[in-house]
């Protein structure tokens, strides 16, 4: 998730929760209710219904639209071409003598701060910028929980995690390859890989253990203890994980570096952005079918094929770095929180202009974020989902 501090509008629709699409200990109350701004209550703009269907399908499928185009030059960017030369996989693999990536360790070291920082941005960021609000001001502490509209957020902060465990496993399918920084700590210090290992799952459980939504259970103890354990295991990697290489000499060298760096690009890094473009090349047509023919069928296809969308890329956090920082993809793709008024306008003018920039990327650049709060997926979770379900056409 990119937090985009620019952007400070938040979307006040009256929320009226029901159960059907959660476990049997969601609370249908929301948390607090939020109270509709008086544009709000006038602008009916923000709920699809008949005079807005046409607009609302063509905003649905542009976002869908830029959220694949997004994906493949991603992908591209990693398999064959970053800016005109070789593929940053190969660039990332090759470390021949680059200024910021000049031998395997230097390569592990991008893979453990990933690492850290997504466990932390789960934890003090994503779990805890909520949980610490919702001490003086309740109602503002939900419009900071991300993916609140699709009732996802447990589920986006799972898969941040899982992420990790992906890096340090060499895989995604939860199994530990002989390549991975796992074997290489195990073949050393068992004990700290049981540390690791122990801390990725503690982490996951214990934000699982949050009640469903979590925007309804914000001040939970069980958001303080994913907040802790999530803490823990940045610590595990921070300094456990990053001073067992740094201080072991016969594990930091490239003869032994440069497998896992080639299995975490070749069997990680990779599928993952290539399931993220079959993702979003399936959600595009599903926005498109939905545009062409909507009902409430429809709508429910798209939020399937949002939530498949969504666990790919949630699954890449652990490495946002290389081109999804450098071109500006990651907040393209998930900027939070959105710019409310102006996703009004768009759907008034249909200026799709609005959402795209160019040149370089600044991320301080504030006419860029501007746009970027305008699109991606938490734009594309609004129009699709409503107090965690589908939308309806009636």
């Amino acid at each position: 998730m990119k937090k985009n501090l620019f952007l400070i509008g938040m979307f006040a629709t009256a929320l009226t929760f029901s159960m059907t699409a959660c476990s049997d200990d969601d609370d249908p109350t929301p948390t607090p209710t939020p109270t509709p701004t008086p544009e709000e209550q006038d602008a009916k703009v923000l709920d699809y219904n008949a005079t807005n269907a046409a607009a609302w399908g063509n905003y649905m499928e542009n976002v869908a639209r830029l959220l694949k185009a997004d994906a493949t030059t991603l992908y591209n960017d990693w398999t064959v071409s970053y800016k005109g030369g070789d593929s940053f996989a190969d660039i990332f693999k090759a470390h021949d003598g680059r200024e910021s990536n000049n031998s395997a360790f230097n390569a592990l070291e991008d893979m453990i701060d990933g690492c850290v920082d997504i466990a932390s941005e789960v934890g003090s960021t994503k779990i805890g910028d909520p949980f610490n609000t919702y001490k003086t001001d309740p109602e503002e502490a939900l419009y900071k929980v991300e993916s609140w509209y699709s009732w996802h957020s447990r589920d986006d902060y799972s898969n941040n995690i899982r992420s990790i465990r992906n890096v340090y496993y060499g895989t995604t399918d939860g199994t530990v390859n002989a390549n991975s920084i796992s074997a290489v700590v195990a073949s050393v210090n068992p004990e700290l890989d049981a540390a690791v290992k122990a801390a990725i799952q503690g982490a996951i459980d214990a934000i699982m253990a949050i009640p469903q939504p979590f925007r309804n259970n914000i001040n939970s103890k069980e958001a303080q203890a994913a907040m802790d354990a999530c803490g823990e295991l940045e610590d595990v990697l921070d300094e456990d994980l990053r001073g067992f290489f740094t201080g072991t000499a016969t594990v930091n060298t490239d003869a032994v570096l440069d497998p896992v760096v080639a299995q975490y690009v070749d069997a990680v890094v990779v599928p993952t952005y290539k399931q993220l473009v079959d993702a979003n090349t399936a959600l595009n047509e599903a926005v498109t079918a939905f545009r062409l023919n909507p009902s409430n069928a429809g709508f429910q296809a798209c939020a399937n094929a949002w939530l498949a969308a969504r666990e790919p890329w949630e699954s890449s956090e652990a490495f946002l770095f290389g081109p999804v920082a450098d071109k500006g993809l990651d907040p393209n793709m998930d900027s939070w929180p959105l710019d409310q008024e102006e996703i009004v306008n768009i759907l008034k003018s249909q200026d799709w202009s609005a959402m795209e920039w160019s040149g370089e990327y600044d991320e301080d650049d504030e006419a860029i974020a501007s746009k970027q709060g305008v699109r991606g997926f938490h734009t594309l979770e609004f129009l699709i989902f409503k107090d965690g379900q589908p939308r309806k056409v009636n």
